[in-house]
């Protein structure tokens, strides 16, 4: 479960990213975050995991206030961020293992979660190799791994797709639509409209800090017939 509450984040002052910015994400939904580039949708990524605080409003991740209860909050959380490229340097299996060491995962449940998902992204073979070594589609992949690994309730995926192979593609599909099933939350932005049409329960627009749209397909599917998401999207921030 996620809820933001009349979030807003001025950066320098300056510019505002965000403004009065409501929205949630309910267990067994999976929610589509969609806008255009500067719309606001990393700084909200940010602020729901706790790199960035806001100037005002609240946030809860399943329970926990990110601001009050940082450390809560973060454990319930599995992030994959838009770019794999982190310590380089080490063995992916070393990264796995520093990453459950963080989240304090038992050895053997470890084992298995890292064995089962490498199997299905086909890293089994790569985990003794420097991360270095990786194309950018196997970092992707190892970062899926490394934010699932815990199994959190709540994941917060950006532009998880980019970089991925078609089967790496469906199986990230499949998790992500199982993990929901099992009543947990979902909340990935996308550039990719198809995806979020085929994907999600619910979508929520943005565009220059501001919400467009917060709501189910179908909902906004009724209100404009015979248009796809793309032409729903484009004619709501070309208003804007």
């Amino acid at each position: 479960m996620i809820e933001f509450k009349g979030v807003s984040k001025t950066y320098n002052g300056k510019v505002k990213a965000l403004d009065n910015m409501n929205f949630s994400v309910g267990d067994g939904e999976l929610v589509g975050f969609i806008g255009p580039n500067g719309s606001g949708k990393t700084t909200t990524i940010k602020l729901l995991c706790g790199v960035l605080k806001p100037d005002k409003g609240s946030i809860i991740v399943n329970g926990f206030d990110v601001i009050k209860e940082p450390l809560k909050a973060k454990a319930s959380i599995g992030y994959i961020a838009d770019n794999p490229d982190v310590f380089l340097r080490l063995k992916g299996v070393e990264f796995l293992n520093f990453i459950g060491d963080v989240y304090q995962t038992p050895a053997d449940e470890r084992k298995k979660t890292v064995g089962d998902l490498a199997e299905r992204f086909e890293l089994t073979g790569a985990l003794d190799s420097q991360i270095l070594s990786y194309s950018h589609g196997m970092r992707q992949k190892l970062m899926v791994i490394a934010a699932l690994m815990h199994k959190p309730k709540v994941w917060i995926l950006d532009e998880p797709m980019t970089g991925l192979d078609p089967k790496s593609s469906f199986e990230l599909k499949a998790l992500m639509k199982e993990h929901t099933k099992a009543g947990n939350s979902v909340f990935f932005s996308t550039h990719v409209l198809e995806v979020a049409e085929k994907l999600c329960d619910k979508v929520v627009i943005i565009k220059k800090g501001h919400k467009l749209y917060d709501g189910t397909l179908a909902e906004l599917e009724k209100r404009n017939k015979d248009k796809n998401l793309e032409d729903i999207f484009l004619e709501l921030t070309k208003k804007k």
